[in-house]
């Protein structure tokens, strides 16, 4: 497949991560239909195909306004797997958050590594960022190991800083700094990148 220079794909041994299309909703209704994929998330679980059609057609114009960079997840062999993106961009500071969803089929498969490795990628030597952020819930334990297995360190809790439903929950704050990513296990996995990532986004070194 070829991309313009408003499209990219990120491609690792296995995944590769591109812009959702609107023919992925189908796929992304499936995956995001279970409640459990779902549960720390201030949306879903997804019962109508028109919701992720909402999703797919908001994360374009995220895109086109430089405010989000959400790509889906492929696997090569099994097909769509979930989202993963960056967010909360401040161009000043050079820095970012990533944010990961998967369906359950692709728990515990190692497809979460290599996506982390594929959007610090993106993040770092496509984008040029210093800082990439992320979070979790504090009584998501899964999630927070994952992060810290591929190197973000842990930096503290936020209290009441997710609002879900009618409650509001405190989360952690995690940090991988570009020397860090460097010199750790996401940055020695390979990944081919084609494209360019919309106007609207900064440029980095392309390392």
């Amino acid at each position: 497949m070829s991309y313009s220079s408003a499209s990219i794909a990120l491609h690792g041994p296995t995944l590769t991560l591109r812009p959702p299309a609107a023919d992925d909703a189908p796929a992304l209704l499936e995956l995001a239909a279970d409640p459990d994929v779902t549960r720390w998330f201030s949306w879903g679980p997804y019962t109508r195909v028109e919701q992720p059609r909402a999703f797919i057609d908001q994360a374009a114009e995220r895109r086109q306004r430089g405010e989000q960079l959400d790509l889906l997840v492929v696997h090569r062999d099994h097909g769509p797997a979930g989202i993963t993106g960056l967010s909360e961009f401040s161009a000043r500071d050079r820095r970012c958050v990533v944010g990961t969803w998967f369906g359950r089929r692709f728990w515990r498969t190692g497809a979460n590594r290599e996506s982390k490795a594929l959007v610090a990628r993106l993040a770092f030597g496509v984008l040029g960022m210093h800082r990439l952020g992320a979070y979790s819930n504090t009584a998501n334990t899964v999630s927070t190991k994952a992060l810290l297995a591929v190197g973000f360190r842990h930096e503290g809790v936020l209290r009441d800083w997710h609002r879900h439903g009618e409650r509001h929950h405190d989360v952690n704050v995690f940090g991988l700094l570009r020397a860090e990513w460097e010199g750790g296990p996401l940055a020695a996995v390979p990944v081919d990148v084609d494209g360019e990532p919309p106007a609207a986004f900064p440029r980095g070194d392309g390392c």
